[in-house]
């Protein structure tokens, strides 16, 4: 006979329920920099006490997901100009020795698979879905970057991504893009020829260029 569920596991798994669900949304660009957040809008959205909100937004404050000021105010952040120029740098630094790391791994499944997300990013900015633009770019990358097979680097790289969401989503939304980023075009033809150098570089610019384009 299986025993009844604990209070405290049913506590614990709210609070991770509504942990991921804000996590997610925040990572996709679903909420737009400098938006307020409420507990009590929080538990009313994940239909969940104070409690689990509460504990969901400490952890994604910690990760720098959300801001919290000196009243307690809960937002996600704005960031400042100089702040996303680190993030970028950031980016530049740990995605391009993910790609190099994957690059040994880089089967022909993997390119057909990141060929066909291309795609599917390309018909993303054809419709103007922003929100789906940011969630199969990010696909794009951490395909690619699983082949890296170094779990505590790719979490370090999706912290920066979540970090990131509010501003790519206010980013994307100004850009004009009538196709997919062409650097992801040399990122495949990299992986194709086995060209390191090659495939560092379009990392390299692919990750920078938006966010600098936004820091100007």
């Amino acid at each position: 006979m299986n025993a009844a569920p604990r209070s405290t596991d049913i506590a614990s798994s709210a609070h991770d329920r509504v942990y991921r669900g804000l996590r997610t949304r925040i990572m996709l660009g679903q909420i737009p920099p400098g938006e307020a957040l409420t507990l009590r809008g929080i538990g009313k959205e994940f239909e969940v006490s104070m409690t689990p909100a509460r504990e969901a937004v400490r952890r994604l404050v910690a990760e720098g997901a959300l801001s919290m000021s000196s009243s307690g105010r809960v937002s996600t952040p704005e960031l400042s100009n100089e702040r996303i120029e680190e993030l970028a740098a950031l980016r530049a630094l740990i995605e391009v020795e993910l790609a190099s790391r994957a690059l040994p791994r880089a089967h022909m499944a993997l390119i057909d698979r990141l060929q066909t997300i291309n795609g599917t990013i390309a018909e993303m900015i054809r419709n103007r879905d922003s929100v789906g633009y940011i969630r199969s770019n990010l696909e794009f990358h951490r395909t690619l970057y699983l082949r890296a097979q170094a779990p505590a680097m790719l979490a370090m790289c999706e912290t920066v991504w979540l970090q990131l969401g509010p501003t790519m989503r206010a980013l994307y939304g100004r850009l004009r893009r009538t196709e997919a980023p062409q650097y992801h075009r040399l990122i495949i033809a990299a992986l194709k020829a086995g060209d390191e150098p090659g495939l560092r570089l379009a990392v390299r610019s692919d990750v920078t260029q938006g966010l600098r384009m936004l820091a100007s």
